[in-house]
């Protein structure tokens, strides 16, 4: 049986061995000099517990189950309202008792002028503006005036459909077509609006103020017998639901600006790795001395 050479048999290389060995302690998966990617993939950010980061976020039944009751009460006070049924009986009950009450009217008008296309706009527009030279992107207020201009476009079409009367001192005015209130609406979208663009997710003491901003607005339209109860109620559900879904396309507070920043995020850490670890040059060794 013919023996093969020693120099025939595998040859154990350490080298190679440990490189792998040092890439598998350095805990880098790309090799031991931790280096960056030169991949697509590899330079892709990893989600949480390794996920692969990529999919956007898929609201749950909690995220949507608030406008899901939004638009629930909303059908049911249109339908009361449109059948003259028991709950427009007692919202009229109401509101003619919100009429005699102590409240009083001086704060009740300024409350209810909160409402105002004149006062609220330019607020939002301040708001726009601000979030606009803050944060650098035109999306954000785009999508905050989107959901303003929505509230006529949902408001209007509502009021000439139903076409209810509104309480005894607009009686006499020209057009019948009280709910939902459009003040309310306005009110609630515009303040609503300007403090998802500037504090991004709001937390409880601005939240609290934003209901109780918005109770004072719908408490001085019943109060001066501009509106009835419900057509403040309704006009809240709307909105509600317009903001939900304008919270659901601004960019949340811990988020990057965008895709360009984050790009530009990762080459600049791409450029710190490269300067890192700098390209190793080849030793030429010794040079041979010239004869003497």
């Amino acid at each position: 049986m013919n023996e093969r050479p020693a120099s025939a048999l595998p040859q154990h290389r350490p080298g190679r061995a440990l490189a792998h060995t040092g890439a598998l302690r350095s805990g880098h998966p790309h090799g031991s000099d931790g280096r960056p990617p030169h991949t697509p993939r590899g330079a892709r950010h990893r989600g949480r517990h390794g996920g692969s980061g990529t999919l956007p976020p898929v609201p749950g039944p909690s995220a949507v189950l608030f406008p899901a009751v939004c638009a629930l009460l909303f059908a049911l006070i249109t339908w009361q309202v449109a059948v003259h049924g028991p709950l427009r009986a007692l919202d009229e009950r109401l509101g003619r008792a919100a009429e005699r009450s102590a409240v009083p009217s001086t704060a009740a008008h300024f409350f209810a002028d909160l409402g105002n296309v004149s006062v609220a706009l330019p607020v939002l527009s301040l708001a726009l503006v601000c979030a606009a030279w803050r944060g650098r992107a035109w999306r954000p207020p785009l999508a905050a005036a989107l959901a303003m201009a929505a509230v006529p476009a949902l408001v209007v079409p509502l009021k000439g459909a139903i076409a209810r009367p509104g309480p005894p001192l607009m009686r006499s005015g020209a057009h019948d077509g009280f709910f939902p209130s459009g003040h309310a609406a306005t009110a609630a979208v515009a303040y609503g609006a300007a403090a998802l663009l500037l504090l991004g997710r709001p937390r409880w003491p601005a939240t609290l103020g934003l209901a109780l901003l918005n109770a004072g607005v719908g408490l001085g339209l019943v109060r001066c017998g501009y509106h009835w109860p419900l057509d403040v109620a309704g006009a809240w559900c709307l909105s509600g639901a317009v903001l939900w879904c304008l919270g659901r396309v601004l960019p949340s507070p811990g988020s990057a600006q965008g895709s360009d920043g984050r790009r530009a995020d990762q080459d600049r850490q791409a450029g710190a790795g490269n300067q890192g670890h700098p390209s190793r040059k080849t030793d030429p060794g010794p040079r041979a001395d010239s004869a003497g």
